[in-house]
């Protein structure tokens, strides 16, 4: 028999035990609720799209709109290409989109159908769009599936003139409603005309109303990603998320661009600003300078009660990676780093932050999962894990104080609508750090107050 406390009993090549990600379409799905009037358009099971969107859903809180090819027995054996002519046809009959974004689900993908061709094949209406992307669920994640989707807007859609519009493209990678406007207070500040692609702000936390909107008003513009390939210069953030869409802009519509870390903490965020200041010439205004000065100010109140502590932080790659030099910045040590989206990038990364700031120690893993982290934690102890929910299993049994940060929160309210980027959202998350470690430190000390009175 294994002895499960030894490291070779856990260490797998195949298995995963509660990844640490998602699949596919969920990304795909999230991508496309960021265009305004965008049908997001699951071409599979019922079950697939009903899955997709109940993931967002509880997490963002707000309903997350989408349409299935509904496949049967049929189109298993025989393909779906009449399911998506019928569907494309009920949508822009009865929902009446702008746009229809498809997105392919294990099933499609496996049966072989060609949506490129499909797509051709299908009557659209005039002044109407419809894009496709492959998401098969069995490869990547919804960090692949999110950079695919929002590749394929730009490929279907973005043309260039040859005249530069003067305008900047964001591409903020797989962040929350708050982050992204965030980024754009941030490009507004400094004095960026911008387009973000995709825009989920106005979508996932819009307001209550009284009437329900099938189509919210945020969302980026059909026009406004056309026009994407007129920018002159793109931002994108995250190298997982952003990489591939900024490529494709490059190659499509000669848009240099500047690819970077999401900017949580102070030198991320600081590499942001200074991004945007080397390609406008303007100053950095005092009031960016001042927030930077008061997330300072914090780090220094509180490093008492971080300094040194060990840190375990899991998720999406691009932000367990922001999330860790922050904590590096706060004078932690992130014990360990786990993702579950494949991909040598994560680890490479992660050994290079390691270097920069002198820690040593630390492990960090693509393609891996909360049952393996857990044994980690079990050989040696943190003394804070950070994470989506499903991280409060492992904070239970080890009895470790817990932060919910990234993606899905599914227990908890309102983090959807505050940023962790920038200095803004620096300031949130070490308070949501200090606190969760001073509670920590206030219950040991009545155990022992206790101890001693009895």
């Amino acid at each position: 028999m294994l002895d499960y406390t030894k490291k070779e009993a856990y260490e797998r090549s195949a298995l995963r035990v509660n990844p640490a990600k998602t699949c596919q379409p969920v990304g795909a799905m999230y991508a496309a609720l960021g265009v305004h009037e965008c049908m997001p358009h699951s071409h599979g099971s019922q079950g697939c799209c009903a899955f997709h969107r109940m993931y967002l859903t509880r997490h963002f809180k707000d309903p997350a709109m989408a349409s299935s090819s509904s496949f049967t027995e049929g189109a298993s054996v025989f393909g779906g290409g009449t399911n998506l002519k019928t569907a494309a046809k009920n949508i822009f009959d009865i929902y009446n989109p702008k746009i229809i974004a498809v997105h392919t689900t294990c099933l499609s993908e496996t049966i072989g159908d060609d949506l490129n061709a499909l797509i051709q094949g299908i009557d659209i209406p005039e002044g109407k769009y419809m894009v496709h992307t492959n998401t098969p669920s069995y490869k990547g994640s919804h960090i692949t599936g999110f950079s695919n989707m929002v590749a394929s807007f730009i490929s279907y859609l973005s043309v260039s003139t040859g005249k530069r519009n003067g305008k900047a493209a964001l591409l903020p990678g797989f962040v929350n409603p708050g982050d992204m406007r965030e980024l754009k207070r941030i490009a507004g500040i400094m004095g960026i005309n911008h387009t973000m692609l995709p825009d989920t702000s106005g979508v996932m936390d819009s307001p209550m109303t009284g009437t329900f909107e099938m189509y919210p008003k945020g969302g980026t513009t059909v026009e406004e990603i056309i026009h994407l390939g007129d920018s002159s210069y793109a931002f994108g953030f995250g190298k997982m998320a952003s990489e591939a869409p900024l490529e494709t802009l490059l190659k499509k519509c000669q848009v240099p661009y500047k690819l970077l870390g999401l900017p949580i903490g102070i030198g991320r965020t600081d590499e942001y600003i200074m991004s945007l200041q080397d390609y406008t010439g303007n100053a950095v205004p005092y009031s960016l300078e001042e927030e930077r000065g008061q997330l300072v100010d914090i780090l220094i109140d509180i490093h008492t009660y971080t300094y040194n502590k060990k840190v375990a932080i899991f998720g999406d790659p691009d932000t367990v990676l922001s999330l860790a030099e922050f904590v590096l910045e706060m004078g932690m040590i992130p014990k360990y780093l786990v993702t579950g989206t494949p991909g040598e990038a994560f680890e490479k990364e992660a050994k290079a932050l390691f270097a920069k700031f002198g820690v040593k120690d630390c492990r960090a893993k693509a393609s891996g999962d909360l049952y393996e982290l857990h044994q980690w934690i079990k050989e040696e102890g943190v003394d804070l894990l950070i994470g989506g929910t499903h991280g409060k299993y492992i904070a239970r049994a080890e009895d470790i104080p817990f932060v919910r940060a990234g993606f899905p929160i599914i227990d908890r309210y309102i983090h959807s609508y505050m940023p962790l980027v920038g200095y803004k959202g620096g300031m949130r998350l070490a308070e949501l750090i200090s606190n969760a470690l001073m509670d920590r430190q206030d219950r040991d000390a009545a155990e022992e107050d206790f101890e001693m009175v009895m």
